[in-house]
């Protein structure tokens, strides 16, 4: 089973870059499908970005395409999620999670676990 731990949130400008990081604890980190979600208050989780288990393909909400990097190191076991050109619609929770699929899911239901999650807040 494996343990998932963000980092890299915090308060940035908008027009500002953050680096989200998840680390992952329990074996076979590349044997998961990895995705990053982000979540407000009163709504419901969104999916932002999911690598596959190899890190050879990638998927993107739309929102984040051109924005947004999800890179993952599986020799560290570690996947990350740059951010840049950060807007006030951004700001939220976000949570990385394990899939063990074998595609790109982008869906909540995909995945059985999940990180504590991390803020991001942007000002405008």
């Amino acid at each position: 089973q494996v343990q998932l731990a963000e980092s890299g949130g915090g308060l940035v400008q908008a027009g500002g870059s953050l680096r989200l990081s998840c680390a992952a604890s329990g074996p076979t980190f590349s044997g998961y499908a990895m995705g990053w979600f982000r979540q407000v208050p009163g709504k419901e989780r969104k999916f932002v970005a999911a690598i596959n288990r190899s890190g050879g393909s990638t998927s993107y909400e739309d929102s984040a395409k051109g924005r947004f990097t999800i890179s993952r190191d599986n020799a560290k076991n570690t996947v990350n999620l740059q951010m840049n050109s950060l807007k006030s619609e951004d700001t939220a929770v976000y949570y990385c999670a394990a899939s063990r699929s074998f595609g790109i899911p982008t869906t909540t239901r995909n995945y059985g676990y999940w990180g504590q999650g991390t803020q991001v807040t942007v000002s405008s």
